[in-house]
């Protein structure tokens, strides 16, 4: 006879009171130290999970694992339950491992382990079941989308359990401003997420990539990514470069007219002044750049560039100035001739001074330009001098003792005619007979001579 699993689950479960009913005293009271130890699993929604049950002391008493109906899985290595994906790991009487396979969400609940001694020990394990969130779609684009408008992109994703995270970015570039909605699903378990961006459409969205990313802790820290590349139709804008920023007669310009716009703007339109070119031989148009050839005065004007899409039309003028040619005086350099003309002059130190000179005369021929370089003799001397003197004036330096000693010998001269114009003069008179007078006044009483008659003395002093 074949026994329904209700019949056999009561048949394991009076085996196990049996058990308890037979356990001695010794038993009960070495038991009091025993205690089973689980640990709370996390699984990913069609994973597998684990469920482990250790003692460290027991001494041969049953384990038991039951689901969160109270339904037993498994008594020691014996299978109670009859469920494909649930299967033995280990089982002593230390441990009883079981796991559980292709784990959904009704798998989730509170998984208990029983140790079978007097009174029965019990540990609780909490399995998490993570719903993982489906692949997020991107909705409310419509291409091409015309500058100015606005766009609302909507990302939306289910089945998280808990709720996922939507973020959005344009060009890995992370925006902020946007809206969040969270929806519990029909099951009651799972949950929708959608987000939405709005802004208004500029020319520079234009081959943008936004995208929405989905974050959750079932992806193992790869997010589920949705991208969007925006297609943006504005009108031209233009802008015209010339190849030359001084143009003279004689020369020859190109003005490119850079037209971007899109749709692209093909070809663009050349008009000077308002009108058609004047010169198409010399002004050719190709494509986007205008070449102008032998430009002359009546090349000036207003040069305009117009680009047109079928968005709108857009416009810019460059003003030409042609200049006169300028006159650059090539760069000369003086050369000593091989044939030079000394001349040279000696002046007396008292009179005055004068220093040798050399004239080189060199002419230009390409400019007619006649160049006359005066130079000492001193430097005419050595053919380095006119490359480039370093060293200190000898002419100077010369000229300036000449000076000085000129200057010293006429105040010599100077000082000697005004000494002998100012000479000393003075007269001495004797009395003849002086000698043989007692005394001073006789001496004059008999002298012979008188002041008139005396003779006189001179002394010049130099």
């Amino acid at each position: 006879m074949r026994l329904r699993p209700s019949a056999l689950l009561r048949f394991y479960s009076l085996c196990g009171l049996l058990i308890q009913a037979a356990a001695t005293k010794n038993k009960v009271k070495g038991s009091q130290g025993q205690f089973p130890l689980t640990q709370n699993v996390t699984v990913v929604e069609g994973g597998t999970a684990n469920l482990t049950c250790r003692v460290d002391q027991n001494d041969n008493t049953s384990l038991q694992w039951s689901n969160p109906a109270q339904q037993t899985l498994y008594f020691d290595d014996k299978k109670a339950l009859r469920d494909n994906r649930i299967e033995l790991v280990r089982a002593s009487w230390h441990e009883l491992s079981i796991s559980v396979s292709d784990v959904s969400l009704s798998d989730e609940g509170q998984y208990t382990c029983s140790l079978f001694t007097m009174p029965v020990k019990t540990s609780k394990a909490f399995l998490t079941v993570l719903g993982v969130p489906e692949k997020p779609q991107i909705s409310g684009f419509a291409s091409p989308v015309m500058e100015g408008e606005r766009m609302q992109l909507t990302c939306k994703t289910s089945g998280s359990k808990p709720a996922a995270d939507i973020r959005w970015f344009k060009n890995d570039r992370e925006i902020k401003d946007v809206k969040y909605l969270k929806e519990e699903d029909a099951n009651r378990r799972t949950f929708t997420v959608s987000s939405t961006l709005d802004f208004r459409a500029d020319r520079s969205d234009d081959g943008a990539v936004v995208s929405c990313r989905v974050d959750h802790e079932s992806l193992n820290s790869t997010p589920q990514i949705a991208r969007q590349i925006l297609e943006i139709h504005y009108t031209p804008s233009v802008k015209i470069i010339s190849s030359s920023s001084w143009p003279e007669e004689g020369q020859s310009i190109v003005l490119t007219c850079e037209s971007k716009g899109k749709p692209l703007p093909e070809p663009v339109l050349w008009t000077k002044d308002g009108g058609e070119l004047p010169d198409p031989e010399r002004m050719v148009v190709n494509g986007r750049d205008l070449r102008i050839s032998f430009l002359n005065k009546t090349d000036n004007g207003t040069y305009r560039c117009e680009a047109t899409n079928p968005i709108g039309q857009n416009s810019t003028e460059y003003v030409l100035i042609v200049h006169d040619v300028s006159n650059t005086l090539l760069p000369t350099t003086v050369i000593p001739s091989l044939t030079t003309a000394t001349v040279t002059t000696t002046v007396a130190l008292t009179t005055s001074t004068a220093t040798s000179a050399t004239a080189i005369s060199t002419r230009d021929g390409a400019l007619g330009h006649r160049k006359t370089v005066i130079m000492s003799t001193l430097e005419l001397e050595d053919p380095n001098a006119l490359a480039g003197q370093t060293g200190p004036d000898h002419a100077l330096i010369g000229g300036i003792v000449a000076v000085v000693v000129f200057v010293t010998l006429c105040s010599i001269i100077l000082l000697g005619r005004y000494l002998a114009r100012h000479k000393g003069t003075y007269l001495t008179n004797e009395a003849k007979g002086a000698e043989d007078a007692p005394d001073a006044d006789t001496a004059i009483i008999n002298a012979e001579g008188s002041q008139v008659n005396a003779e006189e003395k001179k002394e010049y002093f130099i």
